[in-house]
């Protein structure tokens, strides 16, 4: 497995990531147990969660067993030092977690020391704000976004005091470094100026959402990773199942993410079929498997850090790790540019 710098820390982290967000809903404890098991023997040393998983649904009832389930694995196995551990505290609005209390310099400890106690260890590799207080333009969301309403100097301040928290956290042992998610090249820019001018954490990562049907990050982002080596940390890599091929023609598998969540967060329009058929036309000319050649492809964009994958069974994870063995030819990349530009943006 290939190993990638994790931004400036020293860290090196594999180049596909394990994710758990259907730990404790649509995958039980021993599932999830499993499937670590299974991406550490593979090579892979990252795995990604966060407070308010699982999702599908997002309901009080199940709020932090995912960490909970990371937690009996690492106690049960004594494993800690194989595995570089992520999570995330989550922004403004979601009810059932901490409130819907937005990311502070209150609630940060708050939500570290849940965190810690859930997974049962003293500290936690990358910290992640899930999502800005200010709004995203992620989720769909890109096409009404209207930053107008935000209060520059309001914005400004959440970031100075609660990157300030970080740091405390990091002087306390608790987290290593600090990430971002669902961001903005503004909102990075922002946070890596406050942090060289008070020498505070620098931000590692951006975990946001990237794939052959979402390419948001491609331009502005793009270059602000390059330049400031803060690499992508790609979620919904298969577009939430999508470019596995699963949902064409109308199929909705027993227990599958469309069976509880029918219009996959926005990503099921009238488009968007007819971009996948293209994709698995590529795949099916060139005699790969379409969920691998489409994480394969992740790996080939030059502000990859990793790739974030996330499984229902062990066939899923199987495949899914082989794409790290998969080299695309020019011939499949040029076919997969050409496809891109005839189906740009479905959702």
């Amino acid at each position: 497995m290939k190993m990638n710098p994790l931004g400036r820390t020293g860290l090196m982290v594999s180049e596909l990531c394990l994710g758990t967000m259907t730990w404790g809903s649509q995958n039980t404890e021993a599932e999830g147990h499993a499937q670590i098991d299974r991406a550490l023997d593979r090579g892979v040393n990252f795995v990604d969660t966060a407070e308010m998983y699982p999702t599908n649904p997002k309901i009080a009832e199940t709020q932090g067993r995912t960490e909970e389930i990371i937690g009996t694995w690492l106690s049960r196995t004594g494993r800690r030092s194989d595995m570089i551990l992520a999570s995330k505290v989550s922004g403004t609005g979601l009810m059932h977690v901490r409130g819907g209390a937005p990311i502070t310099a209150g609630s940060i400890r708050e939500a570290v020391e849940g965190s810690l106690r859930r997974m049962q260890t003293d500290h936690i590799d990358l910290y992640q704000f899930h999502w800005p207080n200010r709004g995203s333009y992620m989720f769909r969301q890109n096409w009404s976004y209207d930053p107008s309403p935000q209060n520059t100097s309001e914005v400004l301040d959440n970031m100075h005091s609660t990157l300030e928290a970080i740091a405390d956290e990091v002087k306390r042992g608790t987290i290593g470094h600090f990430g971002l998610s669902n961001e903005s090249a503004w909102g990075t820019a922002q946070f890596l100026r406050l942090s060289e001018a008070n020498d505070w954490p620098r931000v590692a990562s951006i975990q946001n959402e990237y794939s052959l049907l979402c390419r948001l990050y491609d331009t502005d982002l793009a270059e602000l990773s390059v330049h400031e080596d803060v690499g992508l940390l790609a979620f919904s890599p298969l577009a939430a199942g999508l470019l596995s091929g699963k949902y064409q023609g109308g199929a909705v598998p027993a227990g599958s993410r469309k069976s509880i969540t029918e219009d996959l967060g926005g990503r099921i329009t009238p488009r968007v079929f007819e971009a996948v058929d293209a994709y698995l036309e590529i795949a099916r000319r060139h005699g790969l498997d379409p969920s691998q050649m489409a994480l394969a492809w992740t790996l080939t964009r030059p502000f990859m850090t990793s790739c974030i994958f996330g499984a229902t069974t062990m066939e899923q994870l199987d495949i899914a790790l082989g794409a790290g063995d998969l080299t695309l030819s020019e011939e499949v990349m040029e076919d997969i540019d050409a496809a891109h530009r005839a189906h740009p943006m479905p959702f």
